[in-house]
């Protein structure tokens, strides 16, 4: 298959979707917006992954490659492409198909549970979900759930963790691909920018949880079921 990633920043890279590519034999190629880098054509492509990234979706005059992202998810959409978001990416594709993203009163990031529902425990895709996980997250803002989308989880600091629409559009707010290695290079750039809060932990708690077999077990097992 020929899957593409769209990364808006240096340092939040496609983490473990990288080695699933590899070990499954797909073709995986990237846009580094950051870089200026020119998109693909859509018809090009059989699947597309938006990375997260510290900008908001509205953030065009400070990033104006944002205008054009935009078009091309909503292009990949149209097209029925298999379309994957990781938490910018889920926001900006919540945007796409007409749904509200808000700031919320609390940051959220760390290591901390999202409660997948039995709607998301019942879909064929994802019955292989626990009733609950430790993700990790990192973000301040939250989409609403798009018109017909099916809502896949939350955790007490976000009521929206996650969206599915017609077996071919994904929306994660957290962070399932992340590698240890990504998540120091994200801390190293991101740190000063943190704050406190019920839901944010520090470096340290943050580098010595175990969790990144386990979500990469379950990241296996979505990109398994939902892009191929």
């Amino acid at each position: 298959m020929e899957i593409h990633y769209l990364q808006h920043v240096s340092f939040e890279g496609p983490g473990y979707i990288e080695t699933w590519a590899e070990q499954q034999d797909h073709k995986l190629t990237g846009t580094h917006l950051f870089n200026a880098e020119t998109l693909p054509a859509s018809e090009n492509i059989d699947a597309l992954i938006i990375m997260g990234g510290p900008m908001g979706i509205d953030d065009e005059q400070d990033y104006p490659w944002l205008k054009k992202e935009k078009v091309f998810i909503k292009e990949c959409i149209s097209r029925k492409k298999k379309v994957l978001g990781i938490c910018l990416g889920a926001q900006l594709i919540a945007d796409a198909l007409g749904a509200e993203v808000v700031t919320l009163l609390e940051k959220e990031i760390g290591w901390f549970p999202v409660q997948w529902t039995p709607s998301a425990r019942n879909h064929p895709t994802l019955n292989f979900l626990p009733p609950q996980q430790i993700v990790l997250h990192w973000h301040g803002d939250m989409f609403y759930r798009p018109n017909g989308a099916i809502n896949l989880g939350c955790s007490e600091g976000c009521e929206n963790q996650g969206f599915m629409l017609d077996d071919y559009v994904l929306g994660l707010q957290f962070h399932l691909e992340m590698t240890k290695e990504g998540l120091s290079q994200l801390i190293e750039n991101s740190q000063h920018k943190n704050g406190n809060g019920r839901f944010v932990q520090n470096a340290e708690q943050m580098l010595t949880e175990g969790y990144f077999e386990q979500n990469h077990n379950t990241m296996c097992k979505l990109l398994d079921r939902f892009i191929t």
